[in-house]
């Protein structure tokens, strides 16, 4: 009889699919979204020890003029691509090979918020392997379907401002 891995029973650990993760030698862009926040961190792992290069959450578009008031939407498509725009071009300055995507025990829903992260790592330049009828519509990325709209042409003005 095999015992399953204590990570396994928590859904916390795919081995499987970690193991070739592991294999292809290549950094990883994982994205964790949690209660009120998306995290996303570029991760490098060394004889199955990872190390996190970069890391960044949602939260840091309020640095970029998200407004305080709709602090409860940093989870929303909108702020999965800005927070995946903003850690794109921190990975573009620094590292110039390609990653891959790595979702953990997140379901992978088409047209997502995962998906919208993604959207905004391409748009800043990272290379990893997609297709293109994965990501939100752009209405849905710029925020028209949110009843409290933000300023998102705004905020992707500050963010690309500032990071150049």
């Amino acid at each position: 009889m095999r015992i399953t891995k204590r990570r396994r029973t928590e859904n916390k650990t795919d081995y499987k699919a970690r193991l070739m993760r592991l294999k292809s030698q290549m950094p990883r862009i994982v994205v964790r979204k949690t209660n009120k926040y998306i995290l996303v961190q570029h991760v490098q792992s060394e004889e199955a020890r990872d190390k996190v290069l970069l890391g960044i959450s949602s939260k840091e578009l309020l640095k970029h003029g998200w407004e305080k008031e709709k602090a409860g939407s940093l989870k929303s498509i909108p702020a999965g691509y800005l927070t995946g725009l903003l850690l794109g071009i921190k990975i573009h300055k620094k590292v110039k090979e390609g990653a891959i995507l790595d979702l953990g025990m997140i379901r992978n829903v088409k047209k997502s918020r995962i998906y919208a992260v993604l959207n905004g790592l391409v748009d800043a330049g990272v290379k990893i392997k997609h297709k293109k009828e994965i990501f939100p519509e752009e209405k849905r990325i710029r925020g028209e379907h949110l009843k409290n709209k933000i300023n998102f042409e705004k905020i992707k003005e500050n963010i690309l401002k500032e990071e150049k």
